[in-house]
C-alpha cells in the first residue's frame, strides 16, 4: 500500500509548483519573472473575476416571502411550490393561505402537513442531511472544498476541445475558450446554487448546470460573437421532489443525462432533447449525493449520503450495492478502462480500490465487481522533512480526479493543516493496479485547493488544473509519454510513431529552479 513515508517533501511556503519534467517535480519561487517560461507554451485562458461578480445571491426563500406572496394568486404560488419544493410546499402554501383557500382545505393541508413533517423528522433521524437547507446540503455534499464561500463552485472541461466552463459565485456561468477573446455569460432566473457543471460528450455546445431547482441545458454556440446568451438558448428540465440537484454525469455517447440530488433516492434519466426523465430509485442511502459514469460508458457509480453506494450497468439499468462503509462516499474516480474504481470516504485517510471485470455477458448487463475493496493508498498525515521546517502533508480526502490514461492520480485534501497542496501519484492500471509517489502541487502563498480536475485530451501527458482560493486558476502540466498499452488507445499515430523507443519521459530539458 502506497503512503506518504515514501514521498519527498512538497515545496515549502513561497514556492509554486510549475509542473513535471523529466520525471522530477518543479517547483520555484512565486516572485521569480522566469517561472512563466515553464507553462507559456500551454497559452491557455487567463481566467479574471470581477468583484462585483462575487456577491452571493439573495437567499431564495428570503426572496420568496418578500414578493412572492403579495403579487401572485395562491394558486400560482401552489403551482409554484410544486415545482420548488414538491408536496411538503404545496401544503405549505395552503396551510398559509387561510385568507384565499376555503378553511375546510386550509384545515386539511394543516392536518396533513403535520402528517408529513411528522414522518420527514422520522426520516430525518436516520437521514440527518435532510434537516439542512437546500444550500447547506449543497455545500456538504459538494466536491468543491468551502462551496458556500468559495468565488468559483465549478468546473468543467470540455471533453474534446480546448475549452472549459466555471460556476461564479454570483451564480453565473462563464465558458473559456483557446484563443477566442469572447467569454459568454450565462444567466437565468433560475440559475441558483450551482452546484456541477457537465459538457456533453461529441457536442461542440451543449453545457448542463445543476441548479438549486432544475437542471438548465444551455446551447453556446462556438460561433456567436455575443457575450450574453438569451434566454432561448436554454432549456429547464425538472422533477418535483428533485431538488437541489447536486450531480450530473453525461454517458460517454452523449445521449443520455443523469442527475443527482442528495434529498432524492431517485436518480433521474434525461432524455434531454424530449425533456422528459425515467427516475431510477432504489431503498436506502437517503438520496444519491455522486455520480461518475465509467469512461467506456459500461458503468455508473452512485454514492449516497449514508454508507451506501451503487455500481449500475447502463444497458438493463440493474445495479450492484457496496455497504458497511466507515462512512459515506466522498470521492470516487475510474480508471479509463473502466476496470477499476478509486474511492474514499468522509470518515477515513485511506483510498480504496474496486476491480471490475473486463468481459460482460451477451447483452452487456454484467457488472461483476469484486466483493472486498482493498485498501490502495493510505493517507493517514505525516510530517515531512522540509527546509527549514518539517511540513504536515495528509488527511482526509476532498476530491480525487485521473487523467485520461491514467498514469497519473490527483488527491486533493479538506483537513486543514494540507489544504494548501494537492498529492500526485503515478499509476498503472494493467496488469495490475500499480501506485507510486509522484510530487506534491503548491501554490502561491496562502492559496488554498478549492477544485481539482484534469484536461480530458492533453497529449503531452496529462494536465491537472487547480482552482485556489483566491479564485485564480492555474494550470500544472506533467509531461510524460503514456505507456504503449495507453498510447496505442490515446495519443495519435504519428506521435507514437517516432517515440516507440522512450515511452517513459519526454526529453524535454529545461533548467531548474533553485533549490529552497
Amino acid at each position: 500500500m502506497c503512503s506518504f513515508i515514501t514521498f519527498n517533501p512538497p515545496p515549502p511556503d513561497g514556492f509554486v509548483t510549475v509542473g513535471e519534467v523529466n520525471g522530477e517535480m518543479i517547483s520555484g519561487r512565486q516572485d521569480d519573472p522566469n517561472m512563466n517560461k515553464y507553462t507559456q507554451s500551454l497559452n491557455y485562458p487567463q481566467v479574471t473575476i470581477a468583484k462585483e461578480m462575487l456577491k452571493p445571491t439573495v437567499c431564495r426563500n428570503s426572496a420568496k416571502s418578500a414578493f412572492l406572496e403579495h403579487t401572485e394568486t395562491l394558486w400560482k404560488r401552489v403551482v409554484h411550490a410544486w415545482h420548488e419544493d414538491g408536496l411538503s410546499g404545496v401544503l405549505e402554501e395552503l396551510a398559509r393561505g387561510k385568507s384565499e383557500a376555503s378553511p375546510l382545505v386550509a384545515k386539511m393541508a394543516c392536518g396533513l402537513l403535520a402528517s408529513v413533517r411528522w414522518a420527514s423528522s422520522l426520516h430525518g433521524s436516520l437521514f440527518p442531511h435532510l434537516a439542512l437547507s437546500s444550500e447547506d446540503m449543497t455545500a456538504k455534499f459538494s466536491t468543491t472544498l468551502g462551496w458556500y464561500n468559495s468565488s468559483i463552485r465549478a468546473f468543467a472541461w470540455h471533453p474534446h476541445t480546448t475549452k472549459f466552463a466555471i460556476a461564479l459565485r454570483d451564480d453565473s456561468v462563464k465558458v473559456y475558450t483557446m484563443n477566442v477573446e469572447i467569454v459568454p455569460v450565462l444567466k437565468h432566473k433560475l440559475q441558483k446554487g450551482v452546484a456541477d457543471l457537465a459538457w456533453q460528450p461529441l457536442s461542440a455546445s451543449v453545457l448542463a448546470v445543476a441548479c438549486h431547482s432544475c437542471v438548465l441545458i444551455w446551447h453556446v454556440d462556438p460561433t456567436s460573437l455575443s457575450t450574453r446568451l438569451s434566454t432561448n438558448s436554454v432549456q429547464v428540465l425538472s422533477q418535483p421532489g428533485h431538488v437541489p440537484v447536486t450531480s450530473l454525469a453525461w454517458c460517454p455517447s452523449g445521449q443520455v443525462l443523469i442527475s443527482a440530488s442528495a434529498a432524492d433516492t431517485a436518480m433521474m434519466v434525461w432524455d434531454v432533447a424530449m425533456e422528459s426523465c425515467i427516475p431510477l430509485r432504489r431503498v436506502g442511502g437517503g438520496g444519491v449525493s455522486l455520480l461518475k459514469w465509467s469512461p467506456e460508458g459500461s458503468k455508473l457509480f452512485a454514492a449516497t449520503p449514508s454508507a451506501v453506494f451503487r455500481v449500475w450497468e447502463s444497458q438493463t439499468w440493474s445495479c450492484e450495492k457496496w455497504a458497511k462503509l466507515s462512512g459515506r462516499c466522498q470521492a470516487a474516480c475510474w480508471s479509463p478502462d473502466g476496470t477499476t474504481l478509486l474511492f474514499a470516504t468522509a470518515e477515513e485517510p485511506i483510498v480504496y480500490s474496486l476491480r471490475f471485470s473486463q468481459t460482460t455477458g451477451v447483452s452487456g448487463d454484467v457488472i461483476d465487481g469484486s466483493r472486498v475493496a482493498i485498501n490502495t493508498i493510505d493517507l493517514s498525515e505525516v510530517m515531512l522533512d522540509g527546509n527549514p521546517d518539517k511540513i504536515r502533508v495528509g488527511g482526509l480526502v476532498q476530491s480525487m480526479a485521473w487523467n485520461h490514461t491514467g498514469e497519473r492520480l490527483a488527491v486533493q485534501f479538506k483537513s486543514t493543516g494540507s489544504c494548501e497542496l494537492v498529492a500526485v501519484f503515478r499509476t498503472k492500471v494493467q496488469p495490475v493496479l500499480e501506485i507510486m509517489p509522484c510530487g506534491f502541487v503548491r501554490g502561491e502563498a496562502g492559496d488554498y485547493v478549492h477544485i481539482i480536475n484534469f484536461q480530458p485530451k492533453f497529449n503531452k501527458g496529462a494536465l491537472l488544473t487547480v482552482v485556489w482560493s483566491s479564485g485564480r486558476v492555474s494550470f500544472v502540466p506533467f509531461h510524460f509519454l503514456p505507456s504503449i498499452s495507453m498510447a496505442k488507445k490515446y495519443m495519435p499515430q504519428n506521435l507514437l510513431d517516432g517515440n516507440r523507443e522512450r515511452m517513459l519521459f519526454t526529453d524535454l530539458q529545461y533548467a531548474k529552479p533553485e533549490s529552497p
